[in-house]
């Protein structure tokens, strides 16, 4: 009896991984709103397919990674200082550590300094919030180190916080401070917290365009990889060794005809090992390019894809699936293109009305987009037909972007966090 136990136990040791998947960083195992599992409802809200609720003490807006049975977010608290905070996937807190002094509020409603999203490798998780501070914890919840980066960089300036999430790749985060204090893209040794490097990232943008609330994401095809850079009108890659720039895209806000001065960018580009969408700002153009573009990457450029004219989502990130490119835009107008092409597949859809703030994920066959105004959740079938599958409610405002980790759908809510699942 003992053995064929200990056999099972081995077999379910074994086999777990292949289905559990974990959800490491703001846009998941692969940086692209994509994940594998399945199983996941289309249906839920207070009654149906909630497993737990666990109010939380104070708000925010960064997403939650997830490791095993371990979820980690950064909140204001009851202080109004900022926290990072471990949650059971029973949905207990396991443990919280002061990080910043102040839960200072960005643009009345729109965000605080529990913003930036952490990350972790399965061992430790990184913290990065508003007003600074960055912090290295392992999973008991104890500092291996924590410096401020307005200190050891400059005070940022910019009119709305910073919300900038760091990439992590192979022992190395990556920042991207891009504001009217300083134009700079950062290595740091995630075991150490010492620089790698730092570069300033040269621009002729002007005035708010100076400011980037996007966050860096490193390019791979499993063989090479690239730092991607976005805001102050251009899109960059760097090298990772040095952060020495390899191309850039321009023609993002016009420079010859009607320069926008208030042209900052929210949105982040979408990385695949095929290609690199870019979003811009206020309705402004998508360029699809090709990752092994060399110099400046124009419009007229080989290394362009597809550059439609407009219709860029303001704030949340697109989303490549199956080629097919996803867009929610702010105002809640849902839109779907061929990856290939940029061909419209269907004209805009509307969903809930109301501000859209989070990027949408993929999983199960099915596009997850939440309203930031009341905590509505469309669900829409995956594929170039639109099909509504059903539109969900949870009783909070949401403007994080969900994560999706071993069978559930985790929504971080202004209030509370939020397991949704059949098991």
């Amino acid at each position: 009896m003992n053995a064929a136990r200990s056999a099972l136990l081995l077999s379910v040791a074994f086999v777990a991984p292949i289905w559990a998947e974990n959800w490491p960083q703001w846009r998941g195992p692969k940086n692209d709103g994509v994940s594998s599992e399945t199983g996941l409802p289309t249906e839920f809200g207070e009654s149906k397919n909630l497993v737990w609720k666990l109010n939380l003490p104070g708000e925010g807006s960064s997403t939650p990674c997830v490791w095993g049975n371990k979820i980690f977010l950064t909140s204001a608290d009851e202080m109004n200082a900022t926290v990072g905070m471990c949650i059971g996937t029973d949905g207990k807190e396991t443990w919280r550590v002061p990080l910043g002094k102040g839960g200072r509020a960005a643009k009345r409603d729109e965000g605080n300094t529990a913003s930036p999203s952490p990350s972790t490798d399965g061992k430790h998780v990184w913290f990065f919030v508003g007003s600074g501070e960055v912090a290295c914890v392992d999973f008991e919840g104890m500092e291996v180190w924590k410096f401020n980066a307005q200190e050891r960089y400059g005070r940022f300036r910019n009119q709305y916080g910073m919300h900038s999430t760091p990439a992590l790749y192979e022992g190395k985060l990556y920042f991207q401070l891009l504001h009217d204090g300083g134009q700079n893209v950062i290595c740091v040794d995630a075991a150490t917290g010492k620089d790698d490097w730092k570069i300033d990232r040269k621009s002729d943008g002007q005035a708010e365009s100076l400011h980037s609330y996007a966050s860096p994401f490193v390019w791979t095809n499993g063989k090479e990889a690239l730092l991607i850079t976005h805001g102050n009108d251009y899109t960059i890659a760097h090298d990772l060794k040095d952060g020495k720039e390899v191309w850039r895209v321009g023609d993002l806000n016009g420079k010859e005809t009607k320069y926008s001065y208030a042209y900052r960018f929210v949105s982040s580009p979408v990385v695949t090992p095929e290609m690199i969408v870019i979003p811009t700002a206020k309705g402004g153009p998508v360029v699809a390019v090709k990752p092994s573009a060399h110099g400046k990457v124009n419009a007229e450029s080989e290394y362009t894809i597809w550059r439609k004219k407009a219709g860029t989502p303001d704030v949340p990130s697109p989303l490549v699936h199956d080629g097919l490119v996803y867009i929610v835009r702010e105002n809640g107008f849902f839109q779907c293109w061929d990856a290939k092409t940029g061909e419209e597949k269907y004209p805009s859809q509307r969903l809930h009305g109301g501000r859209y703030r989070a990027s949408p994920v993929y999983a199960d066959g099915k596009i997850y987009a939440v309203c930031r105004d009341g905590g509505y959740v469309s669900v829409i079938k995956a594929g170039p037909k639109f099909e509504l599958l059903a539109e969900n409610k949870l009783p909070d405002d949401i403007a994080a972007s969900p994560a999706v980790a071993d069978g559930r759908i985790y929504f971080r809510g202004y209030k509370a966090l939020y397991a949704v699942g059949t098991k």
